[in-house]
């Protein structure tokens, strides 16, 4: 006789569910493959301080450096935003293999693609371990971010997975895919 699973065990147990790990893998893979590609490209053809104009002027390729986070805000702590991209790597991978949501697959696997790509930057570009400049080459609506940051690839999948993140939050879905708790206790007033 097969037993059946108890409800209250969680998502785990369902037949038929399993983990989004290789979802989230797979996109963190297929985004820091995507910022490693570019990166090369313009490396290897952009002149630094050069200005390629595309789509009319509304975006601009060029090869800049940044040693800060994002914007280039605080430039002279690489080393702390590398060790905190090693966290948030470290901490998306643990969780996993308790992800059974499908949407929060797609942000972890944005962030974690995203860290580790301007991550390898910061290990691997000059001045030197966990302190290397981030690649960013990609300026909208005129030349070397003077009306938005430069940035990247990585910084894109980042952003876009932290926006996504949010929404999922304020919808109150739980990386199991279920609504948050006090939803779902919430009396029908109807």
């Amino acid at each position: 006789m097969s037993e059946q699973p108890d409800p209250a065990d969680g998502p785990e147990s369902t037949p038929g569910r399993r983990p989004r790990t290789r979802l989230l893998l797979a996109l963190a893979a297929g985004i820091l493959a995507a910022d490693l590609i570019t990166k090369l490209i313009v490396v290897a053809t952009i002149e630094p301080g050069e200005d390629i104009r595309v789509l009319g002027g509304a975006l601009y390729l060029t090869n800049l450096r940044n040693t800060g986070a994002a914007f280039s805000f605080a430039e002279g702590f690489t080393v702390v935003f590398s060790l905190v991209a090693v966290a948030v790597a470290v901490v998306i991978v643990r969780t996993a293999r308790r992800l059974f949501s499908t949407a929060w697959a797609v942000t972890l696997g944005l962030v974690l693609g995203g860290a580790l790509g301007n991550l390898v930057d910061r290990i691997f570009r000059d001045p030197g371990f966990l302190r290397g400049g981030v690649v960013d080459f990609l300026s909208v609506f005129a030349p070397d971010g003077s009306v938005w940051p430069v940035f990247n690839v990585a910084d894109s999948a980042i952003v876009c997975g932290g926006i996504l993140g949010v929404v999922l939050a304020l919808r109150g879905i739980e990386f199991d895919g279920s609504r948050g708790k006090d939803e779902a206790a919430a009396p029908d007033v109807a």
